[in-house]
């Protein structure tokens, strides 16, 4: 063996024994809960009818998933924009689907058995609410909530009523998260030193720059209902799109792209809860179209002394991933695979510390370690990545599956309003710190920012 091993060659040495290689194919982890073909019929008397407010980007997505799952039926739909309606009877099919401006309509019915919701972020606290005190299960698109102080409103109206409640955070269900969930409560990595979730977009579409639909107008449109209780403004097509690009309707990045980072953080480790603090940096450096909200959003919490990173940018393409580092190894999870990587944490080399001894020392200590560590050639232990594939961890059709598995069994659901409610409030702790420079906490007891 050479005796003066340098930093670089020790460096070398541990990272290839340590890292091992890349394993030579994935495991493929497949999804029993809606693979099966075909579906079997299911009895008018059994099927789930729902009913769909907001049918605008995510809504026709959520509408068009759903209505495919076996036994679930849509039967209204409403929106404030008309466009919309004629929309939900060509994803339906159905020319003669009732449609309305008023969801209040939906809760009423009684042939409606829960509600899906997908509308700007400013609303889904009235949405929620109305629909639990209604006596409806409801599905609501993420973040929970605008504000921290309306997800207590919201878990207090669920609880009360005992209605389901889910947040749309759909990784949460996906096989991948529950893989890298498996893997950790069975210490995989040991315990969580550090998570870091990081996105990035580089794109108008990405930042949110969305064509407002040709014919919009006062006309077509309930513009005065649709701003709730945002300021009172005249009627704006690009505020009605790209409402996530301003504080008064939306969260920004933090309620649409890390609250589905966060989500899956705490759904992977077991944990239900709000940071203890946040700290965060950032500001609006490409899209300087009159948005209020940041285009680049870097935060620091603290979850009970474990510390989370979040990067999150809108002028820049970068992969989407969670990185959980422990002890003993990494989980990386991006949308369609999990990588596992072991690490030994241990010397494979005598420690390159010794160049720094006489020589007669530094092979006195060689031979010492080489006698207490040296692993036979052949018989190193192996450390190679174990990856494993699944259906992309943003599909819909499980998580909407669940909550309406969820509607007749009535057993409570993962996402439920206390889980999205703690997301959203490490949402809502990023962009407080960002707007007011200077890290923020969340006193538990007063259930507020501080």
């Amino acid at each position: 063996m050479k005796k003066d091993l340098t930093r670089r060659e020790f460096l070398q040495r541990t990272a290839l024994t340590a890292g091992g290689l890349a394993a030579a194919s994935p495991i493929f982890l497949h999804d029993s809960r809606l693979n099966a073909a075909p579906y079997p019929a299911v009895p008018a008397s059994d099927r789930i009818r729902f009913g769909i407010i907001g049918i605008g980007m995510q809504g026709s997505g959520l509408l068009g998933t759903a209505i495919t799952l076996p036994g679930v039926e849509c039967v209204a739909a409403a929106d404030l924009y008309d466009g919309r309606h004629t929309l939900a009877r060509e994803i339906t099919g159905n020319p003669n689907l009732p449609t309305t401006r008023r969801y209040h309509e939906l809760l009423e019915r009684k042939d409606i058995d829960c509600i899906v919701a997908a509308v700007p972020d400013h609303w889904h606290m009235r949405v929620v609410v109305d629909a639990c005190n209604a006596g409806k299960d409801i599905y609501c698109e993420k973040p929970m909530s605008h504000a921290a102080a309306q997800g207590f409103e919201m878990v207090a109206a669920a609880e009360k009523n005992k209605r389901i409640v889910q947040i749309g955070s759909q990784r949460v269900s996906s096989v991948l998260c529950a893989k890298a969930r498996e893997l950790y409560k069975a210490g995989a990595i040991g315990e969580v030193e550090m998570v870091e979730l990081t996105l990035g977009r580089n794109s108008p579409t990405g930042a949110w720059e969305y064509p407002p639909p040709l014919d919009l107008s006062p006309a077509n449109l309930d513009w005065d209902t649709w701003l709730n209780d945002a300021p009172k403004i005249p009627f704006d097509p690009k505020r009605f799109a790209r409402w996530r690009c301003w504080r008064e309707y939306g969260t920004g990045v933090g309620g649409d792209l890390m609250v589905h980072l966060i989500s899956g953080m705490l759904f992977t480790l077991g944990w239900n809860e709000a940071p203890r603090s946040a700290s965060a940096l950032g500001g609006i450096f490409r899209w300087k179209d009159g948005r209020n909200m940041p285009d680049l959003h870097a935060v620091l919490f603290d979850y009970h002394g474990v510390p989370v990173y979040v990067r999150l940018g809108l002028g820049t393409q970068t992969p989407e991933l969670a990185r959980f580092m422990g002890p003993k190894g990494i989980l990386d999870a991006n949308g369609d695979e999990l990588r596992h990587s072991p690490q030994r944490g241990v010397d494979t080399a005598p420690s390159y510390y010794s160049s720094g001894f006489p020589g007669k020392m530094r092979e006195q200590y060689v031979k010492q370690w080489e006698a207490e560590h040296e692993v036979a050639p052949g018989r190193e232990p192996l450390m190679d990545d174990i990856v494993y594939k699944g259906n992309d961890w943003d599909d819909l059709r499980p998580h909407l599956w669940n909550f309406f598995q969820a509607v007749k069994s009535r057993k409570p659901v993962t996402e439920d309003a206390v889980f999205g409610n703690h997301a959203a409030i490490a949402c809502h702790m990023a962009n407080e710190s960002y707007f007011q420079g200077k890290p923020v906490h969340w006193d538990e007891g007063a259930r507020r920012i501080e």
